[in-house]
C-alpha cells in the first residue's frame, strides 16, 4: 500500500485517482444550504489575513505547482482561488491542493470515466440537485466552489472525521487508498509552516 501511493505521488499530473461522488438522497433544507453555498455571489476578497502572508504563501505554494502549471498568471489565479474557496469552506487550502493533485493531477479538463469533471473531479449531477444549470463544471471558480462545498458537506455528514469524508468524495467509502494518497499528498507535497520572522525592534 505504501508502495503504491509514493509511486502515485512521483507520478505527477498523471497519477490522478479520480472516483466519483455518489449521489444521496438529501433533505430540502441540505439542498437549499448547499444551493446557497454554491450561488454565494458575493466579490470575493481577499482569504489571506495580511498582505506579507499572502506573499509567502503564494510564493512557496507557486514554487512547487510550477512543473505542472508553467504559466505563472495563471497558476497564481489558482492558487488564489484555491485558498479563497478552501478557506471559505473552513477547510486547508493545502488540503484542497493535495485532493487535487490526487483527483486530476491539476488538469482543469480532466474527466474520469464515469464523468467527473475539472480540478476537483466533481460529478455533473451536483449541478442539477445544488446549482444552477449554466454551471460550468471546467470553470476554475465554479470548480473550485463546488468541490469545496461538496468536501465541507461530507465533513459535517461525517462529524469532523477527514478519512470519511474522504472516502465519500472519491466514492470509496470505507476503503483506506484515496484517503491515504490525499494524505500523503497533503503533508509531503503541499505541508506548510509560516515562515518565522524576526520581531520589529524599532531600530
Amino acid at each position: 500500500m505504501r508502495r503504491l501511493i509514493v509511486a502515485l505521488l512521483l507520478c505527477g499530473a498523471s497519477a490522478a485517482y479520480a472516483g466519483a461522488q455518489k449521489y444521496e438522497p438529501m433533505s430540502a433544507s441540505v439542498r437549499a444550504a448547499l444551493h446557497k453555498a454554491v450561488s454565494d455571489s458575493r466579490p470575493a476578497v481577499s482569504s489571506f489575513r495580511t498582505p506579507m502572508e499572502a506573499t509567502d504563501w503564494l510564493s512557496e505554494m507557486s514554487r512547487r505547482l510550477e512543473k505542472r502549471i508553467p504559466n505563472r498568471e495563471y497558476r497564481i489565479d489558482l492558487l488564489r482561488s484555491v485558498h479563497y474557496e478552501a478557506t471559505r469552506s473552513g477547510l486547508d487550502p493545502q488540503l484542497v491542493l493535495g485532493l487535487i493533485q490526487v483527483e486530476s493531477g491539476f488538469r482543469k479538463y480532466a474527466v474520469s470515466s464515469v464523468g467527473a469533471r475539472g480540478y476537483m473531479q466533481v460529478m455533473p449531477f451536483w449541478i442539477k440537485v445544488i446549482g444552477r444549470p449554466e454551471d460550468s463544471l471546467f470553470d476554475l471558480r465554479t470548480n473550485l466552489r463546488y468541490g469545496c462545498t461538496i468536501l465541507r458537506h461530507y465533513l459535517d455528514i461525517e462529524k469532523g472525521d477527514l478519512y470519511r469524508a474522504l472516502g465519500r468524495y472519491n466514492g470509496s467509502l470505507g476503503k483506506p487508498e484515496y484517503p491515504n494518497m490525499v494524505r500523503a499528498a497533503w503533508q509531503n507535497q503541499w505541508g506548510y509552516e509560516k515562515p518565522a520572522r524576526l520581531a520589529q525592534t524599532g531600530r
